[in-house]
């Protein structure tokens, strides 16, 4: 049993038809399946209190997850082993909480993030673009236009790549990687982007990702 006011993190995972739900509505849809299963969030004080919740590394639309964290505080004590099937049966499809614990390290010491992907063809080679995609990617630089708070600007992506594989399979590319979670952040997207805007030869007919695991600047997990 964890006592009320205790700091906890939640890992959590985000798939399916969910992966389409924005962060903004998954902020909501945690406040009300926290409502709904019988965990009274903590509030802010002051003339407008909110939840006090808060995503470690936001994920973006489209894209699924099974490392998702997100700290919270509750108003009153918590049997951490009953919580992921309760506040999973208040969820919509496609999220499930995973599990709950005091504490958790912090956010500054999360630096990767390991991914897998596809990158599907309609009508080109696999093992060719396979190929291709290899060598693109093992460029020391990369440079690529993106849109950022002041406007759009130019970012080299290369850095905060540290590794890529890339397999045919069918009619797709399979990827596996380990990318940078934060300083600088690389959204998985951009990788697709590249090859828009620099190998159009190369670029997927559709592209997709799926967040495996978070760890800190050691490649240990995050948590």
């Amino acid at each position: 049993m964890i006592e009320a006011g205790t700091k906890l993190r939640l890992r959590f995972a985000k798939e399916g038809r969910a992966v389409y739900i924005s962060h903004l509505d998954l902020m909501r849809t945690m406040q009300r399946a926290f409502l709904r299963a019988g965990y009274p969030l903590k509030y802010s004080e002051g003339f407008n209190p909110h939840p006090v919740i808060s995503i470690l590394l936001p994920l973006g639309v489209g894209a699924a997850s099974v490392c998702e964290l997100m700290d919270f505080s509750l108003t009153a004590p918590l049997d951490e082993a009953e919580l992921p099937e309760r506040l999973t049966a208040a969820m919509p499809e496609g999220v499930r909480a995973l599990e709950v614990y005091p504490g958790g390290r912090k956010v500054k010491e999360l630096k990767w993030l390991e991914l897998e992907g596809v990158f599907e063809y309609d009508a080109r080679d696999p093992a060719e673009m396979a190929a291709g995609l290899r060598d693109f990617f093992a460029r020391p630089s990369i440079v690529i236009t993106k849109k950022t708070k002041r406007g759009t600007g130019e970012s080299d992506i290369a850095p905060a790549i540290r590794f890529l594989s890339f397999s045919p399979d069918e009619k797709r590319v399979l990827l596996r990687g380990v990318i940078s979670a934060q300083e600088p952040t690389l959204n998985p997207e951009h990788l697709a982007n590249a090859l828009r805007q620099l190998a159009p030869e190369l670029a997927p007919d559709f592209a997709e990702f799926r967040r495996l695991e978070v760890c800190d600047a050691e490649m240990k997990v995050f948590r």
